[in-house]
């Protein structure tokens, strides 16, 4: 494969090989030499003009592979037919529901060994996720009555850091098990905020997540 000189298409290209191998091989069991030996003749300095290190790489990656399911949650928060309770529970469902999720716990980075993916996770969380997506609907059903609080930028970060963070199997390497005794409390939680927004499908969604990291962990 000839040098790609267009930076757009190198970047895709690195993207492509380092999503293909993370599928293989897991994120852990992929090294950036591995990366290079499948670029067909790019050097280690032109992966590294784009990309600082392997966890940049990850993260574009996955940028990239929520795209569109992203959007998918823009357009729920934006909808002018439901309450926010309903799109709070729409948005959950399908956020746990839709099937890049798939790849994204094949991947499966090991969050132990890689503190700055934990601190992008949550950065993300609370920087871009509960303000972009859960507070205006958390807003929006204060408004129509339909969710009450007083304190609708705590609760949306608290939401998330709960279901993102806290009953996430990569960072606390959970069991189907264990996974299913934190949604119970989790549930239990939002009812207590007058939030029946889980159900069985969403618990039987991260029980199949979980045993999915956890096949692929091995």
């Amino acid at each position: 494969m000839a040098r790609n000189n267009h930076p757009e298409e190198t970047v895709q290209l690195i993207l492509d090989v380092a999503f293909r191998l993370f599928m293989e091989k897991g994120y852990e069991h992929t090294s950036i030499q591995d990366i290079l030996d499948q670029l067909g003749g790019l050097s280690k300095g032109a992966i590294y003009h784009h990309f600082k290190s392997k966890e940049d790489i990850l993260t574009a990656v996955i940028d990239r592979m929520t795209a569109k399911s992203n959007q998918l949650l823009a357009d729920i928060r934006d909808r002018l037919d439901l309450t926010g309770k309903e799109k709070l529970k729409m948005i959950f469902k399908e956020s746990i529901s839709r099937p890049i999720q798939d790849d994204i716990f094949t991947i499966a980075p090991d969050f132990h060994n890689n503190p700055k993916l934990l601190f992008s996770l949550l950065h993300e969380t609370i920087e871009e996720a509960a303000p972009g997506y859960i507070l205006p609907i958390l807003k929006q059903g204060i408004s129509d009555g339909s969710i009450e609080t007083d304190y609708p930028e705590q609760l949306a970060e608290l939401l998330l850091l709960a279901a993102n963070v806290w009953m996430n199997p990569m960072i606390f390497d959970s069991t189907v098990e264990e996974s299913c005794w934190k949604f119970m409390v989790f549930d239990r939680m939002l009812k207590g905020f007058g939030l029946d927004i889980v159900d069985e499908e969403v618990l039987k969604r991260l029980q199949e997540l979980t045993a999915l990291y956890q096949e692929n962990k091995s």
